[in-house]
């Protein structure tokens, strides 16, 4: 019931983008010489939830998910060449009842790794930029490479929060992974609608590494 009450309220927030995003950004950082051969780049993620709108939608019940890709790119030859990629998510939720926000960390497999849980926002904005190291290496062989990574912030959809809850308790996979209940004509045409206003709070960042030799031993 929460979230219908809320798509009252949703309908009445500001169309004006907040000032705070224009200095969201990703970064990443590539190992030490002696290590890029065996090591992968650390990113991180900075001010990426300071956005009024978002923070709102998050103590309203919409968990956010930031989904991470990192790729390792060759610049031998004519073109450059995708030699791996690396992809994950970072769920962040709300609940209400217990005034506390959980911070889950979720591998290509779909197994989690709790970060955090804290009653206070500054501290999931501090869980948020700690630096993650990628689970990603550069080709097994001599190349000169670099590193791209994206990341995309999405509010999850009404469709997903029944599945996101059972599946922070144990019972399923994420519902990020497209695995979805239908559900009746009325509740996917309630559904619709809120996606549509969620589809406005996405939010997409890349960042660069510099290019680089590696040369495994």
């Amino acid at each position: 019931m929460r979230p219908l009450l809320f798509l009252g309220a949703f309908l009445l927030l500001s169309g004006e983008p907040a000032l705070a995003q224009r200095s969201s950004r990703v970064e990443i950082r590539v190992p030490p010489s002696e290590t890029r051969a065996t090591e992968g780049p650390q990113v991180r993620a900075l001010r990426v939830l300071s956005d009024a709108r978002l923070r709102d939608l998050l103590r309203n019940g919409f968990p956010a998910r930031l989904h991470w890709r990192v790729e390792v790119w060759s610049t031998r030859g004519w073109f450059d060449d995708l030699k791996g990629t690396a992809e994950w998510d970072v769920i962040v939720r709300y609940e209400p009842l217990e005034r506390r926000y959980e911070i889950v960390r979720i591998d290509a497999d779909g197994n989690p790794t709790p970060l955090g849980r804290t009653e206070h926002f500054a501290e999931v904005e501090a869980i948020i930029e700690r630096p993650q190291q990628a689970p990603i290496l550069p080709p097994r062989r001599r190349d000169r490479v670099y590193y791209n990574v994206s990341l995309d912030v999405e509010m999850l959809s009404v469709n997903d929060l029944d599945e996101v809850e059972q599946w922070l308790r144990g019972e399923l996979r994420p519902a990020v992974r497209g695995q979805r209940n239908p559900g009746t004509a009325v509740t996917r045409g309630v559904r619709t609608v809120v996606a549509k206003l969620l589809g406005a709070e996405k939010r997409h960042y890349e960042g660069r590494s510099g290019r680089f030799d590696v040369a495994p031993s």
